[in-house]
């Protein structure tokens, strides 16, 4: 344990962070830790000795809050400038603020630091903007009123600083850690017919921008369609002759996330292309004396195979000259 610490303490030194530097980074705090401190109503007492301080209980490799565990993150890269481990030499306190009375004998802890834990006594708005006096960028522009924001989400339900990797930010990973919340959206993955989630093909910002958006479902695109035709780019068009839900609306016929159907289909056919398309008038029904399902007679043939699409193979358009029906 004493090498663990010294080979941190060394970590710091080399990083020019060492206690004389944090004394004298109290007098030019820079505004994410200001901000932090007055959120946190703790006034500007820094700890003397800095990260070292916080070592001497937190450096439980273990333990999910353990500070030796964030010299493997990016938040304390010494070849980073960015880092807000190294920001004004600050350390720790450069996120969690002023750490003296939390790091006092006798003090109530949990009331005297931002822990960014679930029951911490800071509300969700304050612990976030520890997170978002940094992370100011385009991906995040959209969070204020976003569907995460509007429901109390703090940044660290989601992400993990003290690891190596953050899991959701791992491809692999990043599902897991949404279905803590998307238990539909779980079970919806499992289904016969389903995007590739659960083989680590796909996660969920592919398509969803958690951090907020102007689109519906959060997308990262402005409609369903644009957010569809970024892997899909083949049922994009323009052509020759289109079928109407296809360009207005890809959730008419499909469910994003899974279904029992073939094709992430939301009915199957021919009760599908039914909710638009009459029976009354189809060739079928003229040559054969039969009727399609659904008009009332038999027509038992049309529910072979793909039914509908037995014969109109093009249903998302067709460039055929001979293809107004969609059948080539």
């Amino acid at each position: 344990m004493n090498m663990k610490k010294q080979a941190v303490r060394m970590l710091l030194a080399l990083a020019g962070l060492t206690a004389s530097a944090v004394v004298l980074a109290q007098a030019n705090a820079p505004a994410s830790a200001a901000t932090t401190a007055a959120v946190s109503g703790q006034g500007t007492e820094y700890t003397e000795q800095g990260a070292d301080t916080c070592l001497g209980c937190h450096d439980d490799e273990g333990d999910t809050y353990s500070a030796s565990a964030i010299f493997k993150g990016k938040h304390a890269h010494r070849g980073d400038k960015r880092a807000p481990f190294g920001a004004g030499g600050l350390q720790c306190e450069a996120c969690h603020g002023p750490g003296a009375r939390h790091a006092a004998k006798g003090s109530k802890k949990a009331l005297t630091i931002n822990s960014f834990k679930a029951d911490s006594f800071l509300p969700v708005e304050q612990r976030n903007q520890a997170c978002l006096g940094c992370h100011e960028g385009q991906a995040r522009s959209a969070w204020h009123g976003a569907a995460h924001d509007r429901g109390k989400v703090a940044c660290t339900d989601c992400h993990k600083m003290h690891v190596e990797r953050d899991p959701v930010r791992v491809k692999a990973t990043e599902p897991g850690v949404c279905y803590t919340c998307h238990a539909k959206q779980r079970a919806d993955f499992q289904k016969t017919s389903s995007h590739p989630v659960r083989t680590g093909s796909m996660a969920c910002s592919d398509c969803h921008n958690a951090h907020g958006s102007s689109s519906p479902a959060m997308l990262v695109k402005a409609t369903v369609n644009q957010t569809c035709f970024s892997c899909h780019a083949d049922k994009r068009g323009p052509v020759l002759w289109e079928h109407a839900p296809v360009a207005e609306d890809c959730s008419l016929c499909h469910t994003a996330h899974g279904s029992v159907r073939t094709a992430l289909l939301t009915k199957s056919p021919p009760l599908l292309c039914q909710q638009c398309h009459s029976p009354a008038g189809h060739p079928s029904v003229a040559r054969s004396g039969a009727s399609l399902p659904g008009g009332g007679g038999g027509g038992s043939i049309f529910l072979v195979a793909g039914s509908c699409s037995n014969c109109h193979t093009q249903v998302h358009g067709s460039n055929h000259p001979s293809g107004s029906k969609l059948m080539r």
